[in-house]
C-alpha cells in the first residue's frame, strides 16, 4: 500500500483508541496515516499526532435537535469529501461515532475501500448508517447484533485493540483462589468508577460473614465523590479495602485479580478477555442501543464471566457470588481459561493486516475520476 490511509472515529475514547492502536500498527508499518475525528475526539490525540476536524452531530432527539444533526452532518460530509481528495487514500477505516459518519459516506461516494470496525456486540448507531458502503465490516465479537446490515461486506473478526501494557501481561497465568488465602477482587467502573458499584459492594460485604470477609481483599475505584462515603461503610464493618478515585498500574492489578467486577464497555471487556480474567459484569443501563448488556451476555454464553443488569444487582446477589467463589474456586479457573482464549491480543495488527489487503492491488476499485 503506497499511498496513505485515513482513520475516522469520534466522541468517545471508546472509539478512538481502537483507532489510535490502528495508526500505531500501521506507522510501525512506515505506512503514512491521516486522522479524522471531532473536536470531542480530538482529546484523545497525541501531542504531535496531525488530525483533521470533521464536523459531526447525532441526527436523533427532538425534531429541532435531529435537523441541526443531520446539518452538522452535511457540513462534516462536504470536508471530508475535500479532505479524502487531497489526501487520495488507499483505503480508509471508520471506528464508529458520529465523526465517522461523513468520512464513511464520502468514502462510498469516491468508491475508495472503507474498512468499518464494531468494538460492542451490536452494531453502532453510526457504524449502522456506513456498514452498507464497507469492503470489510471487523468485528470484535462473532455474535455481532445488526451486523447484517453490512451483509454486502466480508466479515472478518478482528477483536478491540487495547493498550500495550495490557498485553504486555497476557502471558501472566491465572492463580486461582488457594486455601487458607484471601480472593483478590478488583472493583471498576470505567474512568471514573461506577455509582451503582459504590452502592452494591459494601452492602454485599455486610452480607458475608466474619470469617468470609477475611477471605475478600478488595481494591475498588470509586468516583472521588463516594469515597468517603464507602471507606466509611468499610470502616463500620471493620473491613479493611483499597480504595482509589484512580489506580495508575491497573493492568498490573487487574492481571493480579482472581475476580474482576466491572462495567462491560468494549475498553473493560477487550481488557479482560486479553488477560484471561474471569468478571462479574454489571452493564451501565443507559448505554446507547444497551450495548454494554450485549457485550456481557457474549461473554456470560462463552462462560467467560456472568451478567448483572444493574436494575437487579443488589449487595444480596453479590455476598452470594462473592461465597460461591471462595466456595468453588475451580468455576474461576475454567471461567479464566475461557475468558483467555476469546482474547485478541492482536487485534491492532489484524486490524492493520485487513485494511491492507482490502487496497491491494486487485481488490481496490478507485473511482480515478471522482479524486481527480
Amino acid at each position: 500500500m503506497s499511498r496513505k490511509v485515513v482513520i475516522a472515529a469520534g466522541g468517545t475514547g471508546g472509539h478512538m483508541f481502537p483507532a489510535l492502536a490502528l495508526a500505531r500498527a500501521l506507522a510501525s508499518r512506515s505506512q503514512q496515516v491521516s486522522l479524522a475525528c471531532d473536536a470531542r475526539g480530538a482529546r484523545y490525540v497525541p501531542e504531535g499526532m496531525a488530525w483533521h476536524e470533521i464536523p459531526a452531530a447525532s441526527p436523533s432527539g427532538r425534531p429541532l435537535q435531529r435537523l441541526l444533526g443531520i446539518a452538522r452532518l452535511g457540513q462534516g460530509l462536504r470536508r471530508a469529501v475535500t479532505l479524502l481528495r487531497r489526501e487520495r487514500p488507499a483505503a480508509v477505516a471508520a471506528f464508529g461515532g458520529y465523526a465517522s459518519v461523513p468520512i464513511g459516506l464520502a468514502a462510498g461516494l469516491l468508491g475508495l475501500p472503507l474498512l468499518v470496525h464494531e468494538q460492542n456486540a451490536v452494531l453502532g448507531r453510526a457504524n449502522r448508517l456506513i456498514a452498507r458502503r464497507a469492503g470489510l465490516l471487523a468485528l470484535s465479537f462473532a455474535t455481532t447484533a445488526g451486523a447484517a446490515a453490512g451483509r454486502r461486506a466480508a466479515t472478518r473478526i478482528t477483536g478491540n485493540p487495547v493498550r500495550a501494557e495490557v498485553v504486555a501481561r497476557r502471558g501472566q497465568p491465572y492463580r486461582g483462589p488457594v486455601r487458607g488465602e484471601p480472593l483478590d477482587v478488583v472493583v471498576v467502573g470505567g474512568s471514573q468508577g461506577a455509582r451503582v458499584l459504590s452502592e452494591v459492594l459494601p452492602a454485599a460485604i455486610a452480607h458475608l460473614t466474619k470469617p468470609e470477609r477475611t477471605r475478600i481483599r478488595l481494591t475498588q475505584q470509586c468516583r472521588p465523590e463516594d469515597l468517603e462515603r464507602v471507606a466509611s461503610a468499610y470502616r463500620a464493618l471493620g473491613f479493611a479495602a483499597e480504595l482509589a478515585s484512580f489506580f495508575d498500574d491497573l493492568p498490573e492489578r487487574l492481571a493480579r485479580a482472581q475476580l474482576v467486577i466491572s462495567r462491560s464497555g468494549a475498553s473493560s471487556v477487550g481488557v479482560l478477555l486479553v488477560l484471561g480474567r474471569p468478571a462479574l459484569l454489571v452493564p451501565y443501563r443507559f448505554a446507547a442501543d444497551d450495548h454494554q448488556r450485549a457485550n456481557a451476555e457474549a461473554v456470560a454464553a462463552a462462560g467467560a464471566g456472568w451478567l448483572a443488569p444493574e436494575a437487579e444487582i443488589d449487595g444480596l446477589q453479590v455476598a452470594a457470588r462473592l461465597r460461591a467463589c471462595l466456595e468453588r474456586p475451580q468455576q474461576l479457573a475454567e471461567m479464566a481459561r475461557r475468558a483467555h482464549a476469546l482474547g485478541r491480543p492482536d487485534a491492532a495488527d489484524a486490524l492493520a493486516d485487513a485494511l491492507i489487503s482490502l487496497a491491494a492491488p486487485g481488490v481496490a476499485n478507485f473511482h480515478r475520476e471522482a479524486l481527480a
